[in-house]
């Protein structure tokens, strides 16, 4: 591992492990999900440097990662996690959904009336 120059922030995520394929790293970083010491990247070949704040909006979560050290390849899962040290906040605890539009057990088919009602609460935007 190099630890002086400069890394383009695709091949950084992919050298990292962030992303499974560089040219998923490229479309992350121009579809905005990426920044860079808090500025927008739009473009691949950012470049990134030692004490450089990554921040990633992954699908359901959001990944801050300081940069430690830059790599040579893609190595394995172990090397990759030396070349970061995680920031991330803690993911919010999982509440299972409130049972909103529940019907009794025996209550039968629900009538014309609260079948409206239930589509109602379902789609509140119509």
């Amino acid at each position: 591992m190099s630890d002086a120059g400069k890394l383009r922030i695709d091949k950084w995520l992919w050298f990292a492990r962030v992303v499974k394929t560089r040219s998923a790293a490229a479309a992350l970083c121009e579809d905005g999900s990426v920044r860079l010491n808090g500025s927008r990247v739009d473009q691949a070949h950012k470049a990134v440097r030692i004490g450089d704040v990554v921040t990633v909006a992954l699908t359901g979560r959001i990944k801050v990662l300081k940069v430690v050290s830059l790599a040579e390849r893609r190595g394995p899962f172990s090397e990759a996690q030396h070349l970061y040290e995680d920031l991330s906040p803690e993911p919010p605890r999982f509440e299972p959904p409130s049972p909103v539009a529940e019907r009794e057990a025996g209550s039968g088919r629900p009538t014309k009336s609260e079948r409206r009602d239930l589509d109602r609460l379902r789609r509140p935007d119509d």
